[in-house]
């Protein structure tokens, strides 16, 4: 991830803000949760960056028309922009990862991930069930 670090620094921006950027590239409009979801990244944590990346007009919120409580966000203009920068950069490091590993292996590890990721969404983890105490669902 050092790499990348370096790359992002340059444009003021940390690596969850450049994965929520992303995220919202591939969106017209997403739900706060549904955003924690996609970018492996906790509510609070969230909250916070979403706040920054508001401050710095990259990201518009919209409240959600059925329920107020909730919000929408979008990518704005100045977010395209600056991911239209920061993107080369990004892709550059990318591609010298892939020739350094294998595109092959790549595929193989993406796949890979991809899978653990849908085992795990399947699947009750003791400390997921309740508010930090683990499930106690064991046959006595």
């Amino acid at each position: 991830m050092k790499h990348f670090r370096n790359s992002l620094r340059m444009y003021d921006l940390t690596e969850q803000q450049w994965r929520i950027l992303r995220a919202l590239m591939t969106v017209k409009e997403i739900e706060v949760t549904e955003l924690a979801r996609a970018t492996f990244l906790l509510g609070p944590s969230l909250s916070r960056i979403l706040r920054d990346l508001e401050a710095r007009q990259l990201i518009e919120r919209h409240p959600d028309e059925n329920d107020l409580r909730r919000a929408r966000i979008t990518i704005s203009a100045a977010g395209l922009d600056l991911i239209e920068k920061v993107s080369p950069h990004s892709e550059e490091i990318y591609a010298e990862i892939t020739r350094a590993f294998g595109a092959e292996r790549m595929r193989e590890m993406q796949k890979l991930l991809e899978d653990l990721e849908a085992v795990m969404a399947d699947i009750q983890l003791p400390l997921a069930a309740g508010k930090g105490e683990p499930s106690d669902d064991r046959e006595e």
